[in-house]
């Protein structure tokens, strides 16, 4: 008896990420889940430089910024609670020192101009099509930074909104690296702070959206949302605040990304890396035991045979 529906997917083979392959993953705090595996597992891999995004045009904002090679100016930044912080980017990079904000900012548009060059695969995920106006400048933010509400327009981006936006990132993309792989996926959060039926019109826009864009060469989708909506129907797969995939759901929709999306080949290597992670992170009963040495000896030369293949495998 099948007590699932499952989500069919089709496997990856021409873009299929390997340990070649540089990836930078871009978007909402699920990108942020999907990031740390690839870490976890020694893949090239670079997330969120303007720290966590989550809507389209936020997305599209930094590509172009660092695509045209932008310079963060004073005017560039606000003030508030003490706290400078840049509508473009998320608040882990805002700081009490200005200069500090703009010297982050200004390393960050570079180095995703360099990365964005490099990179065979590029992982946007979307979280909502709700976005908010600042009224002042009549610009989109990314990030509201608790400034009073009366100060901005919450907007609902359309379908065509979003797949204009979209089509205008893949082109920026495809301006500086026409062989960029680009995987789109949709969020598994839920923003019910939005309300319950404004979060599905969001989530279905933006979804509409993707798939509107798809016929793009090089550009595919996998249905992280669609995975936890139906494989893992029960709130027994959230968090406390039963809104955020727990640990087991985003173990499962891993799982389900590395069947289509890794290589074969590569599956192997994950093998040997994550043995090498649990021995490190294994704690003996007596680290001075001539078994544990023995222990500690034998995983630096796991560790020595994995980097004479692969050199950027650090542990």
């Amino acid at each position: 008896m099948n007590f699932q529906t499952i989500v069919p997917l089709k496997k990856e083979i021409i873009n299929s990420i390997d340990y070649n392959s540089k990836i930078l993953l871009l978007g909402s705090c699920f990108s942020g889940n999907i990031g740390d595996k690839l870490n976890y597992f020694k893949f090239q891999t670079n997330q969120n430089p303007f720290g966590i995004l989550f809507h389209p045009k936020a997305i599209e904002n930094l590509v172009t910024n660092a695509i045209n090679g932008k310079k963060y100016l004073p005017e560039d930044l606000i003030l508030q609670n003490e706290r400078w912080h840049c509508f473009d980017a998320h608040s882990s990079l805002s700081s009490a020192d200005k200069n500090e904000l703009l010297a982050n900012l200004n390393s960050a548009i570079t180095a995703t101009n360099k990365k964005l060059k490099e990179a065979t695969h590029i992982i946007i995920t979307l979280g909502t099509s709700w976005v908010y106006r600042f009224i002042a400048t009549d610009a989109i933010v990314a990030n509201c930074y608790k400034i009073p509400q009366k100060k901005f327009l919450k907007e609902l981006l359309s379908v065509d909104e979003i797949a204009k936006s979209l089509k205008t990132t893949i082109a920026h993309l495809k301006s500086v690296n026409k062989n960029i792989h680009i995987l789109f996926t949709v969020s598994p959060v839920r923003h019910l702070k939005d309300g319950f039926t404004e979060n599905m019109q969001s989530k279905s826009h933006l979804i509409t959206a993707i798939h509107s864009v798809l016929n793009t060469k090089n550009c595919s989708y996998f249905p992280s949302y669609e995975i936890m909506m139906d494989e893992l129907r029960d709130y027994r797969f959230y968090g406390e605040d039963m809104i955020h995939p727990n640990k087991t759901a985003i173990n499962y929709i891993w799982h389900r990304f590395v069947e289509t999306q890794i290589s074969e080949n590569s599956k192997l290597t994950m093998e040997k890396v994550e043995s090498i992670q649990k021995g490190i992170s294994h704690k003996p009963f007596n680290e001075n035991s001539e078994q544990h040495q023995k222990f500690l000896n034998n995983l630096e030369i796991k560790k020595e045979k994995l980097n004479s293949i692969f050199n950027f495998i650090k542990f």
